[in-house]
């Protein structure tokens, strides 16, 4: 009985290996059609750059079906991250997109560039925010991705404050789930003398080290892959970063998870040189001022259209104007596009009222 059944096993697992190899050529020959259709579409509209291809509204409805579609057993995640993956690769075909992001390597900013366009790019590490947008202003890259806000922490003002003067528009974003590890190269935790890490990720674990490591030096540094070269460099240094780092900097993790909260998220933004067209499920995001007026109410009076019109108002950030002291610029966050009727007309009646007004950019929500 016992070997019938083992001879049993053997031969349906041979033909599950069999249906495997069977679906994996029709894979194949459909991810090459499928890349072949892109070619075709580029040719079509005469275009030769990766830059002209790339279509953020077209790409994220393509990812809303695959998730409406998924009935397992993969989870959404997973099967995004599959067809985004296929997706870089097709574009890729010509010439890949060159992507800037607040570098070294190893930086969660990386990780956010990979979530959204994938690995099919030319990633390009860069030492500073204004750097990524002074890049893709210039030309030398086709898009910049940069940090805007953590769940916990706040609002990044470096980021929000190149909107200011910078001509580059918003067109993504991407909400990337950040675990934060206690690396370096020390077999005993007593090894340790200081922690190096971004101020950000070090304000994220605030009473985990308290409780956990308390009297150890704290050392904020420009970028999380910073504070992981030091912790590779010096002796008795440790880091605070994410798996990206400790696996290129080769570190071990010591203490795994320890944000101060679960949910710890920080939002990026992707930075472009034009405005897309409506996704179907998007955010619009404006810069305002009321400068120059005065009295009560002057704000609510600016905002007034927006619950007029029915429009979600989904953040509002204030920052000095830096035209003259004790002056203001708003950063506002809404739901929907601005071409979209109801938004585009709240927007008229704000713009006929604002001193300043700006549509920083109109972009599809972020897919998971």
């Amino acid at each position: 009985m016992n070997k019938k059944t083992s001879s049993d096993n053997a031969a349906l697992l041979e033909q599950l290996r069999q249906r495997i190899d069977a679906i994996d050529v029709d894979l194949q020959a459909l991810i090459a059609d499928r890349a072949r259709c892109a070619q075709e579409i580029g040719a079509t509209k005469g275009l030769t750059q990766a830059v002209d291809f790339y279509r953020p509204e077209r790409e994220a409805q393509v990812l809303r079906a695959v998730v409406k579609r998924n009935e397992g057993p993969l989870r959404d995640e997973e099967v995004v991250r599959v067809f985004r993956e296929l997706m870089s690769a097709c574009l890729a075909q010509e010439e890949p997109l060159k992507v800037g992001f607040l570098g070294p390597e190893g930086t969660f900013t990386q990780s956010a560039v990979f979530k959204h366009f994938g690995h099919s790019i030319h990633a390009l590490p860069l030492r500073t925010i204004e750097e990524v947008f002074h890049d893709v202003e210039g030309g030398a890259a086709d898009f910049g991705v940069v940090p805007v806000e953590n769940s916990s922490e706040g609002t990044v003002n470096s980021t929000l404050d190149m909107f200011l003067t910078s001509p580059l528009k918003i067109c993504g974003e991407v909400e990337l789930r950040i675990c934060q590890h206690l690396m370096g190269r020390m077999a005993e935790i007593g090894d340790i003398k200081r922690i190096c890490s971004h101020p950000q990720s070090l304000a994220q674990c605030r009473a985990w080290l308290a409780q956990s490591l308390p009297g150890i030096e704290t050392i904020a540094v420009g970028s999380n892959a910073e504070g992981a070269r030091r912790a590779r460099d010096e002796d008795g240094t440790a880091a605070i970063a994410g798996d990206a780092a400790a696996e290129i900097y080769k570190l071990g993790i010591l203490f795994a998870n320890i944000e101060d909260h679960a949910d710890n998220t920080t939002r990026f933004l992707v930075v472009g040189r034009k405005l897309f067209p409506p996704s179907g499920e998007d955010k619009t995001s404006l810069l305002l001022s009321a400068s120059g007026t005065e009295g009560p109410g002057v704000l609510h009076q600016l905002l007034d259209p927006l619950a007029r019109h029915g429009i979600n108002m989904t953040r509002i950030e204030s920052r000095p104007s830096r035209r003259r002291k004790w002056d203001y610029v708003f950063f506002v966050d809404i739901s929907g596009h601005a071409e979209d009727q109801g938004v585009s007309d709240a927007l008229r009646e704000i713009e006929a009222q604002a001193s300043l007004f700006r549509v920083l950019g109109a972009y599809p929500k972020a897919i998971l």
